[in-house]
């Protein structure tokens, strides 16, 4: 099995809670300001990732983009490589 990889997948607006809830294990969500709300986490395969992104149209919330998530050297993931790819079984 093929190591998972952080995605952030960036979304107009302010999507409730309600929508996003099947997402929240998964990810860490922010809003900013200017009414971007900002998904960041662990995506297993492109099973996982289609599936994502089948559930945020179908709730009819517009995604504006999708990428690899680049961590700043300063940063570290929260979670161990093992604890992240036990999460994707």
């Amino acid at each position: 099995m093929s190591q998972p990889t952080t995605y952030e997948i960036v979304l107009r607006g302010r999507p409730s809670a309600r929508l996003l809830r099947p997402l929240l294990d998964d990810f860490s969500i922010e809003t900013s300001a200017d009414s971007v709300t900002r998904l960041v986490g662990d995506i297993c395969d492109p099973a996982h990732l289609h599936g994502v992104l089948a559930h945020l149209t179908s709730v009819n919330i517009e995604i504006i983009s999708i990428a690899p998530h680049q961590i700043a050297p300063h940063q570290t993931s929260t979670q161990e490589p093992s604890t992240r790819e036990e999460a994707c079984r």
